[in-house]
């Protein structure tokens, strides 16, 4: 009968008794596996960072006679480097450096995703000799940024390998000796799309505004009416308090200060997505090639084109692909520096970055607090960036 009791057998532990089982040999052997590891990542690099947060809130460097003291007397002077950072009259280059950082990230993100996915459409028509060009697209990704740098750096000089093919090319056409291209590339001081530095609190407001819209959206959607609420007018008030009091804050920054996106940094991202466009394609033609093929017959039967079925069928269900690519292309972005160095040098400040500074104020000008203040800022970045995608992760792993 299916009600009868079951008899337990003997031998056989009841589940409270195997909760309670005493640690394993399997179990003793992976903790004694795990604790080096775990020590070693808790001194090299938790304790590491919580050194180098400690220095960021002393006063070393400031002081000529303790920087280089073998002994130094440090002060604690709290958050004075990081005020010093984003509101000072002498640390104008650091703000500029994320300035530009931002829009590296945007334009590099957007280029590799961009050129991933076309490469990665073309490879899915199956043309000949599919292998060859697959593995031709992968091949910069074995190069390091430093290679990478260096043979960009040749191409994109004044007198460089783009600017010399293309005069060879036209005094050969036109049967001249004129120079017709002299684009200065990484040397070209111009830049645009300027902002105020004191209108910051007003885009803060408003990205995160947009976010709180967002979040009220899902909830509206999911019939959730007190989050819809509290997030709408958390977005709301977001909004009108940037509106009033983020544009041009006097208290943020007393007098008006432009930053903005160099050209010369076109040329270091045409080499970065030159490098991470392989990358991006082989997630994508991953992706792309573990679609079933029954739905894209389905979509043919229905009526649908070839670009309808890349609109309504595969580019949704690379999301999830396009997610994590945007996730790793943020964190490479934020951290960039070989491949700056290795193209403009460390001197050139149109196209600094914050990584670079920091080794130019820590190892130059021996600031060493206030390089571990640009290195800690650096680290919230990308924690912002990483953490929320392996918090997610591991709740769909648990799930």
């Amino acid at each position: 009968m299916a009600n009868a009791k079951q008899p337990i057998l003997k031998n056989t532990p009841s589940p409270k008794t195997a909760s309670k089982k005493p640690m394993d040999f399997d179990r003793l052997y992976a903790a004694l596996l795990l604790i080096p590891s775990i020590i070693l990542v808790g001194i090299f690099v938790y304790g590491f960072i919580g050194q180098t947060m400690y220095t960021s809130l002393t006063n070393w460097g400031q002081d000529p006679a303790q920087t280089l003291a073998l002994n130094p007397q440090l002060k604690y002077i709290g958050f004075q480097n990081y005020g010093d950072l984003f509101t000072g009259l002498l640390d104008s280059r650091f703000r500029q450096d994320l300035v530009s950082t931002l829009f590296f990230t945007v334009f590099f993100i957007a280029g590799s995703l961009g050129m991933g996915l076309i490469l990665a459409v073309m490879l899915d028509q199956n043309p000949k000799g599919e292998s060859f060009f697959r593995t031709l697209f992968l091949f910069p990704m074995s190069l390091s940024f430093i290679v990478t740098g260096t043979i960009w750096r040749w191409l994109l000089q004044p007198g460089g390998g783009f600017n010399q093919l293309g005069n060879s090319a036209l005094n050969t056409l036109f049967g001249t000796d004129k120079q017709y291209f002299g684009f200065q590339w990484l040397n070209t001081r111009q830049q645009v799309w300027q902002f105020n530095w004191q209108d910051v609190p007003f885009y803060t407001a408003l990205v995160v505004g947009l976010v709180f819209f967002y979040l009220a959206y899902q909830a509206w959607q999911n019939r959730n009416t007190n989050r819809m609420i509290v997030a709408a007018i958390s977005g709301l008030v977001l909004l009108v308090w940037g509106i009033i009091w983020g544009r041009n804050a006097e208290w943020l920054y007393p007098i008006p200060e432009d930053h903005g996106f160099n050209l010369a940094f076109i040329g270091i991202i045409i080499a970065a997505v030159w490098q991470m466009a392989g990358y991006t394609m082989a997630l994508y033609l991953a992706g792309i090639r573990g679609i079933p093929e029954d739905l894209r017959e389905a979509a043919r039967v229905d009526g649908c084109t070839e670009i309808q079925i890349y609109q309504k069928i595969i580019l949704p269900l690379l999301t999830p692909i396009t997610l994590s690519a945007v996730i790793i292309l943020g964190h490479i972005s934020l951290k960039i520096f070989d491949l700056v160095f290795a193209m403009a040098g460390a001197d050139n400040a149109t196209t600094d970055v914050p990584a670079l500074l920091m080794y130019l104020t820590s190892f130059r000008s021996n600031q060493f607090a206030k390089g571990a203040a640009i290195s800690m800022v650096l680290l919230v970045l990308v924690a912002a960036v990483i953490v929320p995608y392996l918090y997610t992760s591991l709740r769909k792993e648990r799930r």
